[in-house]
């Protein structure tokens, strides 16, 4: 592994003298794609290196220890060979686990539909506060969103809304937000200040390139209709929404977000890739939790994978058992340490696999 690592490092450095030629520099396409394999390598050669610098300090320690005489200078060596191991099977544990084999969609963007459950208008209400929730994390990581399709309750909730999130690894970090979301809360519609118990299903989809799935156009059925949302009177004065109805699954996706034709074609016909790739992966690993019915089930307030308690202030994940505070916050797209535990959690199952532990 140390060698592999090393090959990394090496390659790691080369890009960087690559790029600082004249001739990359004056070649835009050469330079994307140099910098894509530098991005892909950054993070674990960064980790190598502070490992390797960790092993040396070890090292120094231990040296140390085997010849000073002074007891106070000994047991400070002591305490720095305990410190300095410590980090270095840390910083190991972290490159074993980059290392392991990846999600090939972990780098990819993806398409998030997040739909009103069991629960009526609150349902609705919920949902507007998940879009809300993973809108705020994409700007905390400097990634941008587009909506594609909404259909909007009176009150400022969502029946149904399709957004895209693009920047680097939103596939890797967002594929364990999808499931039945549980809201317990006093809805803004109760008058008596009852608790309700409601829903909202979270279907996230790596999105693929045209290459990675063929779509006949024959297989098409495409209508084009005015737009039902906001955008005045030019959106209603012309017909720009798109539905596209893919004939063998039945599946149907609408856009009406823009004002254009043909954007509005395009992101359509983003999601249904999307949703056929999904489709794809599900027949070809039934383990994999990528299809977006295995991902929503039903709606119904007996499937969960997490539950925000308002009266308690607390939200829990039940596929992790771990529960945390400050719900607030949460919304606010401060998921980091949720979606980090997930990911621990996952490579303690593969690895478990990996051994051949039930």
């Amino acid at each position: 592994m140390i060698e592999a690592l090393e090959r990394m490092a090496q390659r790691y450095d080369d890009l960087l003298i690559q790029m600082a030629d004249p001739d990359v520099l004056a070649d835009p396409q050469r330079l994307q794609a140099l910098s894509r394999e530098r991005a892909e390598l950054e993070e674990i050669v960064t980790r190598y290196r502070a490992y390797q610098k960790a092993q040396k300090e070890l090292e120094d320690a231990r040296l140390l220890c085997r010849t000073e005489n002074d007891p106070d200078l000994l047991a400070l060596a002591r305490e720095e060979v305990a410190r300095q191991e410590h980090e270095t099977e840390r910083l190991m544990a972290e490159i074993r686990a980059m290392l392991a084999p990846r999600d090939p969609n972990d780098d990819r963007d993806v398409i998030v539909e997040i739909r009103a459950g069991a629960g009526g208008e609150e349902a609705a209400l919920f949902a507007a506060d998940l879009f809300r929730m993973y809108t705020r994390f994409a700007e905390r990581r400097h990634w941008s969103t587009e909506v594609i399709d909404a259909h909007e309750t009176g009150i400022g909730g969502f029946k149904e809304i399709i957004f895209e999130i693009r920047g680097r690894g939103a596939y890797s970090q967002l594929k364990y937000e999808s499931g039945v979301h549980r809201v317990q809360r006093v809805p803004a519609t109760e008058a008596n200040g009852r608790i309700h118990t409601s829903t909202a299903t979270v279907a996230v989809l790596p999105e693929v390139d045209e290459v990675q799935v063929t779509i006949d156009p024959d297989d098409l059925r495409i209508d084009v209709f005015r737009s039902s949302g906001a955008g005045g009177q030019n959106v209603q004065k012309n017909s720009t929404a798109i539905r596209i109805t893919h004939l063998p699954t039945g599946i149907v996706v609408t856009c009406q977000d823009e004002r254009s034709q043909l954007k509005n074609r395009n992101k359509a016909m983003a999601v249904l890739r999307a949703r056929l790739f999904d489709m794809e992966q599900t027949k070809r690993n039934q383990e994999i939790d990528a299809s977006r019915r295995s991902q929503v089930g039903t709606g119904d307030r007996s499937e969960k994978i997490r539950t925000y308690n308002f009266p308690q202030d607390r939200v829990t994940d039940h596929r992790i058992g771990l529960t945390r505070h400050h719900l607030d916050g949460l919304l606010d797209g401060e998921l980091d340490d949720l979606i980090e535990a997930l990911i621990a959690a996952d490579r303690a199952e593969e690895e478990r696999r990996s051994a051949g532990v039930a």
